[in-house]
């Protein structure tokens, strides 16, 4: 029975390196050091009777694994606040999560002030402010009255460590519980998966709000004693040289990293660096593969999310496009009438004949761990959890021989011309289109009922949309359905993403026709042709 707490406190006099960023280090005895002055800090402005939650409003500076360090020594429990937020929506998770005390920086103050005041000021810390250091320096030992544990105290498994809100990808993101427990399992789970030793350095560059850089990047770190190094903020350009200087052989990452870091130009000595292994999840096939040969390392994909309830892995005899393979118990669900689905029929063209009724709701039926639910919304908790199995709220069809096949979310239904049918097989079509880099399908409305099918189109650079061409490459798509082609294309380069580097397509959905680069076919089987305001005026109208 172990705790993160566990964990930090047998590293308390461990002069190993636990942390690299910029041109700094520091070991993990600074590291436990740093996180027991916080946590004397948060005793001090702890109120009793509330709950003893601290919101972390950083990008990935060291003081946000203080921050981390000091929630696992001492009861606290940390709240990643997404610095991608803003206003009123801002406000609301950092009410929703009872924030009592607020840690930013002066970089991001003014999403603070311009947010409808939740944390008085006086509770709110900005570290790069001298008077932060002055309150830290004054700090006595730790502890406090009503909760304020001491990182001495005695800490469960099933102690509330974390609050992680998800992507948001299909609206205001939910607190995702993570206790003390979670995390340790999930360290010792990453670590065994990728064989971390005491030679190896973790590089993770998404921001620790994300569970990407928490559990498979932090949490595998501590649980080895091996460096955890980071930067900033993501960038691309930079994932390379960074890999190099810090020694990284292991990197984390998710939704479109390999992507980006792709499309900086390519140099002959790429493959000349220390990385043996990347895990993440939500990339490509090619992606996998190119990302692989021009590094010199190993890509483990697989499906995963926050809730951490469902592991898909992908293998090397796996049918082109698949998603990979799961536990039995994982299974493809009708989500309105509680049965399986029947598994997806390929004709010659390799098109999935039976797509709408093979296609359902990725579904553990026999949930065991994982999951803990989400903070203070018993109903999103509930609809996860129905019949005693976890619903994902993703969606996949099967093949007869068990290989998975993701479809998109549970919102990346279309409904054209009374045909329904997910996003994920349109995407994996047009992504094959050489001038594309990455695409996005969702569903624009129709008149007077239904949808229509709109792509958003990322292009590799130096590329130039050619609409006739583009239709041309479309009518060559031998499984590419006659409902499924495309009303609207939109050039956007890039796509818009989320913090987590997944596409926002409520973004996309919201915007439609109405952003600049978008042409249009007005009636089936017309040729693609630019779309111009009168016509977004006419559309608009139609629908309004």
């Amino acid at each position: 029975m172990t705790t993160f707490a566990d964990l930090l406190r047998a590293r308390a006099e461990d002069d190993g390196t636990a942390l690299l960023y910029e041109d700094r280090a520091w070991s993990y005895r600074r590291l436990v050091a740093e996180g027991e002055r916080r946590a004397a800090l948060f005793a001090e402005l702890h109120e009793a009777g509330r709950p003893p939650h601290v919101g972390v409003l950083l990008h990935n500076v060291p003081d946000y694994l203080f921050w981390l360090t000091a929630g696992a020594l001492s009861g606290t429990v940390v709240v990643g606040i997404n610095s991608t937020y803003r206003g009123e929506q801002l406000a609301q998770l950092i009410a929703h999560t009872d924030c009592e005390v607020l840690v930013t920086s002066s970089d991001l103050l003014d999403l603070v002030r311009e947010a409808p005041e939740v944390v008085p000021p006086e509770r709110v810390l900005v570290v790069d402010d001298p008077a932060y250091a002055e309150r830290l320096a004054a700090s006595g030992p730790a502890g406090g009255p009503d909760g304020a544990a001491a990182t001495g105290a005695a800490i469960a498994e099933d102690d509330l460590f974390l609050l992680i809100f998800t992507s948001g990808s299909t609206g205001l993101p939910k607190a995702v519980r993570c206790t003390q427990g979670r995390l340790a399992r999930t360290g010792a789970h990453v670590a065994a998966i990728a064989e971390l030793t005491a030679g190896d350095v973790v590089y993770s560059p998404l921001p620790f709000f994300h569970s990407s850089s928490l559990f498979t990047g932090w949490s595998s770190a501590v649980t080895v004693g091996i460096p955890i190094a980071t930067r900033r903020r993501f960038s691309a350009s930079n994932t390379l040289p960074d890999i190099r200087r810090f020694g990284a052989t292991f990197l984390t990452y998710t939704g479109k990293v390999l992507n980006y870091v792709l499309a900086v130009p390519e140099r002959p000595d790429d493959a000349d660096n220390p990385l043996r292994l990347a895990i993440g999840n939500e990339a490509s096939e090619h992606d996998i593969r190119a990302f692989a040969r021009r590094f010199g390392c190993t890509v483990r994909d697989s499906y995963g999310s926050t809730e951490g309830m469902i592991i898909i892995r992908r293998h090397p005899a796996m049918p082109s496009g698949a998603l990979g393979r799961a536990a039995d118990s994982v299974k493809v669900m009708n989500p309105e009438t509680g049965e399986e689905c029947p598994r997806a029929v390929f004709d010659a063209a390799g098109r999935v004949t039976n797509l709408e009724e093979a296609t359902g709701e990725i579904v553990e039926t026999a949930p065991s761990s994982g999951f803990e639910g989400y903070y203070e919304n018993e109903e999103a908790t509930a609809t996860r959890l129905r019949r005693g199995w976890y619903w994902s709220g993703d969606l996949a069809y099967r093949d007869r021989d068990g290989w998975l096949y993701f479809a998109g979310r549970s919102n990346d239904w279309l409904r054209v011309d009374g045909e329904n049918f997910a996003a994920g097989p349109v995407e994996a079509i047009i992504a094959r289109h050489p001038d594309v880099r990455s695409v996005a399908v969702y569903a624009v409305p129709d008149d007077p009922v239904g949808d229509r099918v709109m792509a958003a189109l990322e292009l590799v650079d130096g590329a130039t949309f050619d609409p006739a061409g583009f239709d041309a490459f479309l009518r060559s798509q031998p499984d590419l359905g006659p409902k499924w082609v495309p009303a609207f294309v939109r050039v956007c380069t890039p796509l818009p993403t989320l913090a987590s580097m997944k596409v926002d397509k409520t973004r996309l959905r919201r915007e439609a026709w109405r952003a600049d680069g978008v042409v249009w076919r007005p009636g089936k089987g017309d040729h693609l042709r630019p779309l111009t305001d009168e016509d977004r005026r006419r559309l608009d109208r139609l629908l309004a």
